[in-house]
């Protein structure tokens, strides 16, 4: 592997090219780099296994090892996922808001790309697409330091995809993956600021902080999910039950699950047989405060450190509240800025719920699940934005450029 610096200087030659791609040149690539990942599906499955088996005899998390695997339908997913980018509008070159100004002037907002973009994440495999497909659609090169675990998967998808951007005429530099694992290259990666202009970091918290705490280039900082589901006294149960089932279990080792539950006193009696009821089917294991534990004896006592954990994995934390106003106030100091969800029949709480929650994604009666670039029509994500600079929320394309300033003028000088 070449050292960081010229792997560094290599993104920066390419985003060059990037950024003056045309669209056309950039939706056949994308077809083209889906269609030999979907050819190539029983290679890439060979070597995920190869991941898959050593993950298993390093005892890898059950959750951890189903975001490492990669099935047909995943590998289906990351198809699609190109191809809903193909059908999204370019945002490079859109002039935004031109005005003339009183002194003949004619100032306008223009989109461009970030120019290299950097993205260290685990062990999901699926996010070596996806970040490709965003950051070559909005012009710019990307340099892919993924985790260990899925080094023998990431380094067959970027063999695909630097083959088939050599087949359609683009620098295949414009995605270069770091195939070392040691974790002295990101340190490396993290100060290159001379060819690096921005780090995206995706995965647990510790790697994250480890990114915004150490990192000379600019972060955007994705978060983990400490998601919340708000049971409002006026809640169909019925439609609660089966949403925090969906967000606790359909996939608990991704960021928007839910990993903590805030009913109101009023209906707790009724609400918490039944919502365990259903969660006990996957073997979820409740953790409540001292009221939801005298409703439901199958509930364990909680400590103060449940209320902040992101659990990814079959637990869950319950807090029993008196009011909206105290149910909010819980999530908002516990939360991480991922999803909330409030479940009720009641206008005006839901309003409030929405308008006080600090949060990227704000839910009234829908799973929190939906946080995903795929479900937001973005065709894939780079991440979900849990800061409030540049980028909130999933980051699509136009959360990947940055923009500049074009002035016309006819020989006006400033007096």
């Amino acid at each position: 592997m070449d050292s960081i610096k010229v792997i560094g200087q290599r993104a920066k030659e390419a985003s060059k090219q990037m950024s003056k791609l045309e669209i056309v040149a950039k939706n056949n690539a994308l077809v083209k780099v889906g269609d030999a990942i979907s050819l190539a599906r029983e290679e890439i499955k060979q070597a995920n296994q190869k991941d898959i088996l050593i993950a298993k005899e390093n005892g890898m998390k059950p959750a951890l090892l189903d975001r490492l695997t990669l099935t047909d339908a995943r590998i289906d997913g990351m198809v699609e996922g190109l191809l809903q980018l193909v059908q999204l509008e370019d945002p490079v070159g859109e002039i935004k808001s031109m005005k003339t100004r009183p002194n003949g002037l004619m100032i306008g907002y223009k989109k461009v790309p970030l120019g290299v973009v950097a993205i260290i994440y685990e062990s999901r495999p699926n996010v070596t697409v996806d970040a490709f497909g965003l950051t070559f659609k909005s012009g710019n090169a990307v340099v892919l330091r993924g985790g260990s675990d899925s080094i023998n998967s990431n380094k067959k998808l970027v063999e695909i995809i630097r083959k088939s951007l050599e087949e359609s005429n683009i620098n295949p530099d414009a995605v270069i993956l770091v195939t070392e694992t040691d974790r002295k290259y990101v340190d490396e990666l993290m100060k290159l600021n001379q060819y690096i202009d921005v780090i995206i970091p995706r995965g647990g918290y510790g790697l994250i902080q480890n990114v915004v705490q150490n990192a000379t280039v600019p972060v955007i900082e994705t978060g983990t999910g400490n998601c919340h589901i708000y049971v409002d006294k006026s809640a169909n149960l019925e439609m609660a039950k089966d949403i925090i089932y969906n967000a606790k279990t359909q996939r608990i080792g991704v960021c928007n699950a839910c990993e903590s539950l805030v009913i109101h006193r009023v209906i707790a009696d009724k609400a918490i047989p039944i919502i365990v009821d259903k969660l006990k089917e996957k073997n979820v294991e409740i953790r409540g405060d001292k009221t939801a534990c005298e409703i439901d004896s199958r509930i364990v006592e909680a400590s103060s450190a449940d209320w902040g954990t992101e659990y990814l994995d079959y637990i869950l934390s319950l807090k029993v509240v008196d009011s909206i106003e105290e149910a909010i106030h819980h999530i908002n100091t516990y939360n991480t800025g991922h999803s909330e969800a409030i479940i009720t029949n009641d206008y005006d709480m839901a309003r409030k719920f929405t308008d006080e929650i600090d949060a990227a994604a704000v839910y009234v009666n829908a799973s929190t699940r939906f946080t995903d670039g795929f479900e937001f029509g973005f065709g894939a994500e780079i991440g979900i934005s849990t800061q409030k600079m540049h980028a909130r929320g999933p980051m699509g394309l136009a959360a990947l450029t940055t923009g500049k300033y074009i002035v016309l003028g006819n020989g006006q000088i400033r007096d």
